[in-house]
């Protein structure tokens, strides 16, 4: 979750983090069961390049050029400890959220944790087939990769590369037909360690550089505030599908999105920012 106040430093739970961003080149391999390569003549998602000692590249935000993309992202991250929660009748899905989208024909990345996958399976694939969305990795527990991140658990250092793997299992058993190789780390919480440990999956890390405020947010007009005083051309933009805990997002994207349309601004995928990357550095 990301905390509702403005801040410059990641949450999950409660913050937002930024990175700096690698040059970008086409994926050369991507996470094992997120794409069951159809043909050798299949194109592939865009991915950076590898960072220094080749470790696993960090993307904040797009090409900053008069061509006013913007990337709104959602993080659909229920952790596996919050199974009692779910199966005591609290939601951890929005679907009034989705359908929004569709009607609003809003291109977005979901960050998906498999724990999500497990949880709404019918709702994973619906999203996955539907060419509007993209689901990306998010982990499969959503806990952190580093210590002190927001009072989420800790992943050991040996379990880091299977928390991904073991989510993309997740999306294929629930029959989401591609995901992305993507991958938001849970709190927005990183370091070398964890950047190493991930670089054999192949996945370029996702961060951001607007934070909306919903999580936990009551006010829709200040979240919808938030983000419109924060996006830019290029801009990655981090908000939440988990109904529990965010329950204004839907009312704020209503806002969001034709305002950002009246600037000029247009809507795409995470996959189509980093393709434009390319030729920013």
């Amino acid at each position: 979750m990301i905390a509702p106040v403005r801040r410059t430093t990641a949450v999950c739970a409660l913050a937002a983090a930024l990175a700096a961003c690698g040059s970008t080149q086409t994926a050369h391999h991507a996470p094992p069961s997120a794409h069951p390569a159809p043909s050798a003549a299949a194109s592939r998602p865009p991915t950076l390049a590898p960072g220094p000692a080749g470790l696993t590249p960090v993307f904040k935000n797009g090409p900053r050029t008069p061509d006013k993309t913007v990337a709104l992202t959602f993080d659909a991250d229920m952790t596996a400890d919050e199974g009692p929660r779910a199966a005591a009748g609290e939601r951890f899905d929005n679907p009034q959220l989705i359908a929004t989208l569709r009607t609003l024909k809003v291109p977005s990345t979901v960050f998906m944790t498999g724990r999500w996958a497990e949880e709404y399976p019918v709702q994973a694939r619906s999203i996955g087939r539907d060419p509007l969305f993209e689901i990306a990795n998010h982990s499969y527990s959503h806990y952190a990769f580093t210590a002190d991140c927001y009072g989420l658990p800790t992943v050991s250092d040996d379990r880091m590369r299977a928390e991904v793997e073991r989510a993309y299992d997740a999306f294929r058993k629930a029959g989401v037909p591609h995901a992305m190789p993507y991958f938001r780390f849970p709190g927005g919480c990183y370091d070398q360690q964890a950047l190493r440990a991930l670089s054999a999956t192949g996945v370029t890390a996702v961060q951001w550089d607007v934070v909306s405020g919903d999580a936990f947010a009551t006010d829709a007009d200040a979240v919808a505030r938030q983000v419109l005083e924060g996006v830019k051309p290029g801009s990655v933009v981090v908000m939440h599908c988990t109904r529990s805990a965010a329950p204004v997002t839907e009312r704020a994207v209503r806002t969001i999105v034709p305002e950002l349309r009246k600037k000029g601004f247009r809507f795409v995928k995470v996959s189509q920012l980093i393709g434009a990357a390319d030729g920013r550095r």
